[in-house]
């Protein structure tokens, strides 16, 4: 591999709370675990890849209090290149409540803290060096993300953007994308097309590259990926699983397939890999703490 893959996104403290039912407005229900657990759609990326084999630089901002602090502490561990993470005092590190029921299902809500702090003055040029691809989501501001996607163009580097959480984007922002990767929710959207069956993941996905993004990934839970670009149209199957909490399974999945795309891997066999990794994680407790180990995929 010749570069590193640059991710620049949130980083969360989970604070998750394990039920048999979401509880109802108004009703209290007795959980069975609680779980602190790192997180944040930055932070899973950039650890999923890392260790899947990629050579990762995470650009973060986090708090100074002790969730900043522990998070820092991870990244190291996990052998991530932090020297651009930022610390400010003026915010509190990210945190996201996440309620996971007897299912596997999520509800999440999240205070963004510092993760709405990180500013273009926070980025300087200097993580751009060596860097062959480039993995964005929406959980920092707008304007960050604007200057990501204006400096990848400049620099004709290839840019990742997972849309989550969903909000409208314009069309300035999508041109020129390498790769866009939304689920099904997220693509209805940003398209106004819900993909149901392959016509209408078809036509989000058209939608799409008629905006100027050269790659489209619409990832449908169990039922594996759907992949769009000028060599293949086609559903790309997952393997089946018993899921107990698909928190992260959009995050390993992004951060699995940079890996496998900055390795060469063929885009079906790239999407293969990373619905493996997916799949691994959901089987596991947690963000970060379900991401596999590149040895786990052999």
């Amino acid at each position: 591999m010749s570069g590193k893959i640059l991710v620049i996104g949130s980083s969360n403290t989970d604070l998750v709370i394990k039920t048999g039912e979401f509880p109802k407005p108004g009703e209290t229900v007795l959980g069975q675990k609680f779980l602190m657990n790192p997180g944040g759609k930055g932070a899973n990326q950039a650890v999923a890849a890392a260790r899947l084999g990629a050579d990762v630089r995470f650009v973060a901002k986090t708090g100074t209090d002790v969730f900043g602090k522990e998070a820092l502490e991870g990244f190291k561990r996990e052998k991530l290149d932090t020297q651009y993470i930022r610390a400010t005092e003026h915010f509190p590190s990210g945190v996201a409540s996440i309620i996971v029921n007897g299912h596997g299902e999520n509800q999440i809500i999240v205070a963004s803290g510092a993760n709405m702090d990180l500013k273009p003055s926070d980025l300087p040029d200097a993580i751009f060096q060596d860097v062959e691809m480039v993995l964005i989501q929406l959980e920092i501001p707008i304007e960050t993300l604007s200057y990501v996607i204006e400096k990848c163009r400049a620099l004709s580097l290839k840019l990742v953007l997972n849309p989550a959480p969903a909000q409208k984007l314009t069309d300035h922002l999508l041109k020129g994308i390498y790769l866009i990767t939304p689920n099904e929710t997220e693509t209805e959207i940003l398209t106004g097309i819900f993909p149901e069956n392959e016509d209408t993941l078809k036509q989000a996905a058209l939608f799409f590259r008629a905006k100027g993004i050269e790659n489209v990934i619409i990832t449908l839970g169990k039922k594996g990926v759907y992949l769009h670009n000028d060599q293949y149209d086609q559903i790309i199957p997952a393997e089946e699983v018993t899921a107990i909490d698909t928190t992260a399974a959009g995050d390993v999945f992004n951060g699995a397939i940079v890996t496998a795309l900055s390795e060469c891997k063929d885009w079906v066999e790239a999407c293969q890999f990373a619905c493996k990794a997916s799949g691994i994680s959901v089987t596991r407790m947690g963000a970060q703490s379900s991401a596999p180990y590149q040895h786990e995929l052999k």
